[in-house]
């Protein structure tokens, strides 16, 4: 292959890659067969194959058991909003994972004490096996899961405190920075890093996905004088929604 030149089959994906994208094959368009795509293109059985799989892959179509291959609808990304911590009394945790005034959800969380994974005890500076409480969330919006978060906290920090449950107590649902206040702990920094992978299976049947869609994991850790008192992994589908970032200029 010269410098410049396509395989086939990415050739072939691509032609039908800008079909769906100008609307020649709108969406629940079942795609062409692999017969018709050898015949149309030129191609062997193999090249055809390996041209869907690249569509499925990227999202693009989608298997129906005994059915078929279909185009799939490509919603217009939404937009999850995130800034510079500002403080607000009495903000929801969908407030507090989606900063914009104008976010409106419900979420649902479950919290359970457990060993910090190597993984964890790096992000939190504690030795692995140390216990740590562990909260699930499942955030919606107009009853569409949007967004799961998983977070940690040391109890040697918050054990038996009473903000030692992120969602219950005198505090609950109140947000890391104002948890940790009510201990004498003033967190003063965050930081998060974004990244992209394929979802996990237990993820995408939470999400609403299919078996190979991309999620973004937004990795955020909370800090009070240098030392991480709350991390959290924030996973949102990648083909639903962009994440946006205001941050304060000092």
């Amino acid at each position: 292959m010269t410098f410049g030149e396509q395989p086939a089959y990415l050739r072939v994906a691509g032609d039908l890659r800008k079909k769906i994208v100008d609307g020649l094959l709108p969406p629940h368009t079942r795609l062409p067969s692999q017969a018709r795509i050898r015949e149309e293109y030129g191609v062997s059985d193999t090249v055809a194959l390996e041209a869907r799989k690249v569509l499925m892959a990227e999202g693009l179509v989608e298997g129906r058991s005994g059915s078929g291959t279909y185009v799939r609808e490509r919603p217009d990304p939404r937009r999850i909003a995130r800034s510079g911590f500002r403080p607000e009394s009495g903000a929801t945790p969908f407030r507090q994972e989606q900063a914009d005034a104008s976010a409106r959800g419900t979420w649902e969380s479950h919290s359970e004490q457990t060993a910090a994974s190597g993984e964890i005890a790096e992000r939190l500076a504690v030795r692995p096996g140390d216990r740590v409480m562990c909260t699930k969330y499942v955030f919606r919006d107009a009853g569409e899961a949007m967004m799961l978060s998983t977070s940690w906290e040391p109890l040697a920090l918050t054990g038996r405190t009473p903000v030692m449950l992120p969602e219950e107590g005198p505090l609950g649902g109140m947000g890391v920075v104002e948890r940790m206040a009510a201990i004498d702990v003033i967190v003063d920094n965050v930081t998060e890093e974004v990244g992209a992978r394929p979802g996990l299976a237990e993820e995408l049947l939470a999400l609403g996905g299919v078996p190979g869609h991309v999620v973004l994991v937004i990795q955020r850790t909370f800090y009070a004088s240098g030392r991480p008192v709350e991390t959290a992994d924030v996973v949102v589908p990648a083909d639903r929604y962009r994440v946006a970032y205001h941050l304060p200029v000092k």
